[in-house]
């Protein structure tokens, strides 16, 4: 019997198999997705359709065009812009920085031409996009934005003031103030005291005081101002133009433009660039306000060439459909940002709001008086005009260029005040490029010739003839207070130098910018420095005074190579180089256990030491090149000297005035940070803070003697009853480090046992050790991986262990107990130079997760 005969009959009853005896079953269908909305993007929804729908209609009136336009253009900007967009959380839709470019528009073209203008914008918006050329438009100067947008505010503020006062606005801002006295003259009483009441519940609502205050602030104060004036309105019976809101059936959509080439290619190009710079400064802006947000950072940045696609995909739907053009809307977006919105659900939520509301909430609309909405946009082009940015500006001395922008948009139009503020900009640029002051004073004996400006082949006349008052063999200062200089003013300057020098004299050049040489030398070590270019001129490359580099005491040594070697190069070295290995500062070996960091953190294990960086004995004018380790050099404190000379010379005329203010108030630190002394950890830099700002107390290992143990440990105890009941700081921070020799030396007790200070000092690290040795309690570690070694282990766990000795003090406890402190337990890898903040996750473990800008609260 063949062997694929089947040996049983088939059985009719038996049922068929539905699938192969021996695949696996068929997949059971996909589950349909349910759209989940979280409750936040909710409650954002509906926080920013309160907004948008009075100033939807309030711009639509400002631009004269249907009002069903503007709640067009919100419904499209938030459900297309809100879906296709880069900016997640930015909101879309009928923007007061278009409205004096529509209401134009229309003035010249009528409303259908209109409609398809910004049908054709929406179309280049995605060409633009599709180029990706979206941070491109970030490089407009900030003073033409702002001063763009001051100017359309003024325009809008002016038109609207003659509807606020019962009145119809011109076309042009002259034509309004030149009707303004004859309106002024045949006021509406009824008009204005509807005005006066929206803007003054604009004003007053944000600012309710107490509780009550608090939960009323959270209804939005467009919506109070308006609402309480048609109620006001319609119960005091004031007859008023009232919001007319046509059928939809008699509702106008987009036509063939119509009109010159010319001027149609300027309408497209001055709403496609209004639309487009607007929204994607807004897209910026929205992810500072995410960034500054309290909260786990789940919202992704903006895509920009992605929102300009979905702008432009906005701007072609609401186009199409008879709206008014759509741009991201600074309003909104930060009111969604700050209703505490997490996906773009809420911006596209928000319209569908707006869609039902311009389908059943008609009656409701058409009882809003005109002159409310007036009033309203009104304040909105106001608030447009920012004090703040008037300030920036003028402290970036750029006041000029925004004030020809305002001028230029507010009596000659959007696009070409923007070209006027260009070449402004471009103007000022050159001039300061070309513009170059050179002065020169003899101040004991010292020639100081000071450049201000930039150095170009124009200003090489100057230079010469104040390089030239220098005498022969007298010390020349030549301090360069500018970032640019080309060939021709280098070969002057250098020229002079190499002369100078050559008969005797001494030369110093300076700059307030960070690597740029500092250095007085003669001729004869000029010429055999290391850091000297092959010209003789001392190289900037070979200074490594850059706060991000590696350095040692900002100390600018040449290298110990020959001369011919890589100068950018010069003075890097491992992270364990940095640390020394077990060698000692100045070539001393450390106390055993002091310094070792064999966990690969940084140090170096081999113990063999290696020299960092040289010196050059500019002071003597030997010559002499030696390491900095050496005692050479170091033992008779030129660094320390060298340091404080460069001190006195650059950085103390620039924080003179800081520190006299602080001399004359006193300090008022509000933080009391506890640190290691070793010398890696630089803690105002890794906080970021500056005089007057921190009260610092180091000693070895970070520690903190718990209260009551008298052996001469009363230091810490000192600072920090000082700290909380003198100078009342408000927290107080431990911070640890990795590659800590203290820890290692815990790890690594020594068998003589001997009691040296360093050992008493250290049983205080103890309570810490047992801590890590006890596996039955909370676990200590790194968010994202486990401890390197034990002796980071160790690290982590001496923060948390330190905390609770500061608990244990009668003064921290009691400021604990009123409110008036917080802890904080900090992490600092040294390698990654990376901060972890000490945080307590489920079931009481502590965890040292990263410090991220979303850890910040606004």
């Amino acid at each position: 019997m063949p062997a694929c005969v089947p040996t049983h009959a088939a059985d009719p009853n038996r049922p068929e198999r539905a699938h192969p005896p021996h695949s696996p079953p068929p997949a059971r269908p996909p589950r349909p997705r349910r759209l989940r909305i979280a409750g936040a993007d909710l409650s954002a929804a509906v926080a920013v359709f309160l907004i948008a729908l009075p100033l939807s209609l309030g711009i639509a009136l400002a631009t004269g065009a249907p009002l069903q336009a503007g709640l067009v253009a919100a419904a499209v900007g938030g459900i297309v812009a809100g879906r296709i967009g880069g900016s997640p959380l930015q909101v879309s839709g009928p923007a007061a920085g278009l409205t004096v470019v529509t209401a134009d528009l229309i003035q010249q073209y009528g409303w259908r031409t209109t409609c398809a203008i910004t049908v054709l914008a929406g179309l280049a918006q995605i060409g633009l996009g599709c180029l990706r050329v979206a941070r491109g438009a970030l490089a407009v100067s900030p003073a033409i934005v702002h001063g763009m947008l001051a100017g359309i505010g003024v325009t809008i503020a002016v038109a609207q003031v003659h509807i606020v006062l019962g009145g119809t606005p011109q076309s042009s801002v002259p034509d309004n103030l030149r009707a303004l006295p004859a309106q002024l003259a045949n006021v509406d009483p009824a008009a204005v005291a509807v005005s006066v009441l929206t803007l003054a519940l604009l004003l007053l609502w944000p600012r309710l005081p107490g509780q009550a205050g608090r939960l009323l602030r959270r209804i939005p104060a467009a919506l109070v101002a308006v609402t309480g004036a048609t109620a006001t309105a319609a119960a005091a019976g004031l007859v008023l133009a009232e919001v007319d809101l046509p059928s939809w059936r008699s509702h106008a959509l987009a036509g063939l433009p119509e009109g010159p080439v010319l001027g149609l290619v300027a309408a497209v190009l001055t709403t496609t660039l209004v639309c487009s710079v607007q929204s994607l400064l807004g897209a910026v802006a929205v992810d500072k306000l995410v960034s500054r947000r309290p909260g786990p950072g789940q919202v992704p940045r903006s895509d920009l060439d992605r929102e300009l696609l979905g702008q432009g995909s906005a701007n072609i739907a609401s186009g199409c459909l008879g709206g008014l053009p759509v741009a991201g809307v600074a309003v909104r977006s930060s009111a969604n940002v700050h209703a505490g919105a997490v996906s773009r659900n809420s911006t596209m939520l928000h319209g569908v709001l707006v869609v039902v509301a311009a389908l059943l909430m008609v009656p409701l609309l058409e009882l809003i008086p005109l002159a409310s909405l007036a009033a309203l946009v009104m304040a909105v082009g106001i608030q447009m005009v920012s004090l703040h940015h008037i300030r920036t500006v003028t402290r970036h001395r750029e006041a000029l260029v925004y004030a020809v922008t305002v001028v230029g948009v507010v009596f000659a139009g959007v696009l070409e005040g923007v070209a006027l503020g260009i070449a402004v900009a471009v103007g000022v640029a050159l001039h300061r490029l070309t513009r170059t002051r050179i002065t020169h004073e003899e101040k004991e004996g010292v020639h100081h010739v000071h450049v201000r400006g930039q150095l170009t082949f124009l200003a090489v006349p100057r230079l010469s003839r104040a390089l030239h008052l220098v005498p022969q063999g007298a010390t020349g200062v030549v301090a360069l207070d500018g970032s640019f200089m080309d060939h021709a003013a280098y070969e002057a300057l250098h020229d002079w130098q190499n002369t100078h020098t050559a008969r005797g004299g001494a030369v110093e050049i300076t700059g307030r910018r960070p690597g740029v040489g500092v250095r007085i030398a003669e001729p004869a070590v000029l010429a055999s420095s290391p850091a000297a270019d092959e010209t003789g001129v001392p190289s900037s490359a070979g200074c490594r005074c850059r706060p991000w580099t590696a350095w040692r005491n900002h100390q600018c040594e040449p290298p110990l190579s020959a001369p011919d070697d890589d100068l950018g190069d010069h003075g890097s070295h491992s992270a364990g180089d940095a640390g020394g290995g077990q060698s000692g500062p100045r070539g001393r070996p450390k106390p055993p256990g002091v310094g070792n960091d064999p966990s690969g953190t940084g140090n170096d294990p081999s113990g063999t030491g290696s020299a960092v960086g040289t010196g050059l004995d500019t002071a003597s004018g030997t010559g002499t090149v030696s390491g900095v380790g050496n005692p050479e050099t170091s033992g008779t404190g030129t660094d320390l000297v060298r340091g404080l000379s460069t001190f006195q010379r650059s950085t103390a005329p620039l924080v003179r005035g800081e520190l006299a203010r602080l001399a004359r108030e006193g300090q008022q630190p509000t933080q009391l940070f506890l640190a290691c002394a070793d010398s890696r950890l630089v803690t105002s830099m890794i906080t970021s803070s500056g005089p007057g700002d921190l009260f610092v107390v180091r000693n070895v290992g970070n520690l903190v003697p718990p209260p009551g143990q008298g052996s001469g440990d009363d230091s810490v105890a000192a600072a920090l009853e000082y700290a909380v009941e003198v100078l009342a700081v408000r927290s107080i921070a431990v911070c640890g480090h990795s590659g800590c020799g203290a820890m290692q030396a815990l790890l690594d007790p020594q068998p003589d046992g001997a009691r040296t200070p360093l050992r008493r000092w250290l049983r205080h690290g103890l309570p810490s050790l047992e801590r890590v040795r006890d596996t039955s309690g909370p676990r200590v570690r790194l968010a994202g991986r486990a401890p390197a070694d034990t002796a980071e282990q160790l690290c982590l766990a001496n923060v948390v262990q330190q905390l609770e000795h500061l608990r244990a003090h009668e003064s921290v406890a009691r400021a604990l107990k009123d409110g008036l402190l917080t802890l904080h337990g900090l992490y600092f890898h040294v390698g990654e130079a990376q901060a972890y903040l000490l945080t307590e996750a489920d079931g009481g473990e502590r965890v040292f997760d990263r410090v991220r800008a979303e850890d910040l609260a606004p």
